[in-house]
């Protein structure tokens, strides 16, 4: 069985100084998270792009400000994403389980593996992680794939999902064969 590869929120809005820019730092891993894609590409591996995507008056805006608009420019995919095709599911809460089709093309592909990459560690990133561990599947987090606002929150995820969700913690160059 191949893998499959959630990519979350390697949107505009995040990655393009957006109302939610997630700061330079943040796109320092797209150069390891399309070397990580390439490799997963040649092993027949699913990808799919999660991108966060809200209506005017999501109750979100009440904690973080405007952002990602659905049919804005900032849900788009950042441009180093658009030679990689896949399948694309909006999301409007941190988890990418939470009123989306993921369980069932997840239930369809029955992968070996399910390799969670993008922004932000702590939030959308952990928040879909746990999901996929209480729907026991096998998760792998590239540490060096993933990145948030806040370098500490950052850190306390990747402990959080390995210590006590159970995600194996990996980097992108033990990753790729």
């Amino acid at each position: 069985m191949a893998n499959v590869v959630l990519i979350i929120d390697m949107v505009r809005g995040f990655l393009e100084n957006g109302n939610l820019y997630c700061g330079d730092d943040a796109r320092k891993i797209i150069p390891n998270l399309t070397k990580l894609l390439d490799s997963e590409v040649k092993k027949n591996s699913d990808l799919i792009f999660i991108c966060d995507s809200h209506e005017l008056g999501d109750l979100e805006f009440q904690m973080f400000p405007i952002h990602c608009l659905s049919g804005s420019s900032e849900t788009e995919l950042i441009p180093e994403l658009a030679k990689y095709s896949g399948l694309r599911i909006d999301k409007k809460r941190y988890s990418a389980f939470y009123e989306t089709e993921l369980t069932n093309h997840l239930e369809r592909l029955k992968p070996s593996k399910v390799i969670v990459c993008g922004v932000c560690t702590d939030i959308c990133v952990m928040h879909t992680v746990s999901d996929a561990r209480n729907r026991d599947y096998n998760v792998v987090v590239p540490t060096d794939a993933v990145a948030s606002f806040d370098l500490d929150a950052h850190n306390w995820a990747i402990v959080h999902m390995e210590k006590i969700l159970g995600a194996q913690i990996s980097y992108v160059n033990d990753m790729v064969l």
